[in-house]
């Protein structure tokens, strides 16, 4: 097997300053919203996210909506599919989509579409990285804009892999 060549692009402590400055952002326009992380690859920066919302003396509630896309490869296949709904009731509440990588927009639109059909007043969106290719969807907040490269770390993976690395790399 072939060892992976990886280059770091975003260091921890550069993830760190851009969480602070998104949960400032952020906090402004918290209005008792539910964040919901999309599963799986938003984990580490939505845990990093809630940790500094509470910092600034905010306490949203926490959900998770597992969307799936991707499956194993490293395009999209087009198609949204809901692999585990959200558990706690968000009818009149606001949302705040919490998500890894924001490209196609496909994921956001149908996240948002779907929490506002279950009864969510209004639904904003947070990605920390975006693809130069992202378009369509609007998304209200971005912690950085990446390169046209595979990402892994920070939640990405590769098959599974490197979604646990403290930074974020490309895959050479």
């Amino acid at each position: 097997m072939a060892e992976t060549r990886l280059r770091v692009l975003l260091d921890e402590a550069e993830i760190a300053r851009r969480v602070e400055q998104l949960a400032d952002a952020l906090a402004q326009v918290d209005d008792g919203w539910t964040v919901v992380a999309l599963l799986q690859g938003a984990i580490p920066f939505t845990a990093d996210l809630m940790r500094a919302f509470e910092r600034r003396g905010r306490h949203p509630i926490y959900d998770s909506l597992w969307l799936e896309s991707y499956r194993d490869a490293r395009e999209s296949s087009g198609k949204v599919m809901v692999r585990a709904d959200i558990s706690r009731p968000i009818e009149g509440r606001p949302a705040l989509i919490v998500d890894d990588v924001f490209d196609s927009g496909r994921t956001i639109a149908y996240a948002r579409a779907h929490l506002l059909a279950k009864g969510a007043t209004h639904a904003i969106a947070c990605a920390f990285v975006r693809k130069p290719q992202a378009v369509g969807e609007p998304i209200e907040a971005i912690g950085w804009d990446a390169p046209d490269a595979f990402l892994v770390g920070y939640g990405m993976d590769e098959k599974g892999r490197y979604r646990g690395l403290p930074h974020i790399a490309a895959i050479d």
